[in-house]
């Protein structure tokens, strides 16, 4: 029915715009008491779907990824389509618009997105007000956070501090986001030097805590091998519990869109086989010394499963999701408990 019906219709529209409209509709339906009916069509519950990570207890390992409900707006709501976690932000400590407008763009020929958002957001405080209302009930929530796009490269420490002692009592786990092509400068984090100073910081102030929180550091899919070897390095000597792989891509080869100039990061199938290459490196290299989420590219149960293959512990939909539907939730984890 999506994929048939609503998917035209809704890629009628500009994709920023749908993208507003969809949360609108997705609550103002579970509003009308239809949340039950969606777990029902799209929740699979099957003991074999159970993954403990992180010192947490995934009901499943299909998650979404940061980026769609940014300011923790509709978690719950979205929870009700079969996810197993999901993922909020990025979030940052002051609000901010993100880059002008039009930033959001369809490649249908490839099934993929480019966005250049650049970390529009409410602040962080906002997202708590929310989390600290709602009675979320059995949803994990991960928090992802990052910096201000004024903020300079060299005070940037500051923002990831805020973001995770603002959130530290509200999310069950945290994500450190230098990955994103979208705020100037921003990928120079992920240099060893800084990103081993930032992740010691918040490992330091994680671990004055009674109860520790997971902290993962999202990367880019456009790192070499050489720099991946130094993520492997840099995992083992702060001691963080695990990697996304991967963030979206600069790389434009092989498109033929008319869109496939626009600046940003670019999303969705393009992305699939890259993404499971840096899992596997990531997993075999480091002798699979911690967990990783896999994501990018995932559009069929069996990219989900070729990733866990290749290492990941649990997976995270964006740009399939938007293309593919909540169906593909369920499938996903049907064919897991089949596999």
């Amino acid at each position: 029915m999506y994929k048939a019906i609503l998917r035209p219709i809704l890629f009628l529209i500009d994709p920023e715009k749908i993208h507003h409209l969809a949360f609108s509709s997705i609550r103002f339906l579970n509003k009308l008491g239809l949340g039950g009916l969606f777990r029902s069509m799209y929740v699979v519950n099957h003991p074999s779907l159970e993954r403990k990570l992180f010192g947490l207890t995934f009901p499943n390992p299909v998650g979404l990824a940061a980026g769609f409900d940014k300011d923790a707006k509709l978690y719950k709501e979205l929870a009700n389509l079969g996810f197993g976690f999901i993922e909020i932000g990025t979030v940052t400590p002051k609000p901010q618009d993100g880059n002008p407008k039009k930033r959001l763009f369809r490649l249908r020929a490839e099934n993929a997105l480019i966005n250049r958002m650049g970390f529009n957001n409410g602040g962080v405080a906002e997202a708590v007000k929310r989390l600290q209302k709602s009675n979320r009930g059995k949803v994990l929530i991960g928090g992802n956070i990052g910096k201000n796009k004024i903020t300079p490269n060299e005070e940037a420490v500051n923002d990831y501090v805020i973001c995770f002692e603002a959130l530290f009592d509200h999310v069950d786990y945290f994500v450190v986001n230098v990955s994103s092509p979208n705020t100037p400068n921003l990928r120079a984090l992920q240099d060893k030097e800084p990103l081993t100073a930032l992740l010691h910081t918040l490992q330091k102030n994680n671990n004055k805590r009674p109860q520790r929180k997971p902290i993962l550091l999202k990367i880019a899919p456009d790192l070499t091998n050489e720099q991946l070897l130094d993520i492997i390095d840099i995992v083992s000597e702060t001691e963080i519990d695990g990697v996304i792989a991967t963030n979206t891509t600069i790389s434009r080869e092989g498109l033929v869109s008319e869109n496939k100039k626009e600046m940003g990061g670019l999303s969705g199938k393009p992305l699939t086989n890259r993404a499971t290459e840096v899992i596997r490196f990531l997993s075999e290299k480091s002798d699979k010394a911690f967990p990783i989420i896999g994501v990018g590219g995932i559009h069929s149960a069996k990219d989900a499963l070729e990733k866990i293959e290749a290492g990941a512990s649990l997976v995270q939909l964006y740009t399939g999701f938007i293309y593919e539907g909540p169906n593909l939730i369920k499938e996903i984890n049907q064919a897991i408990v089949t596999s």
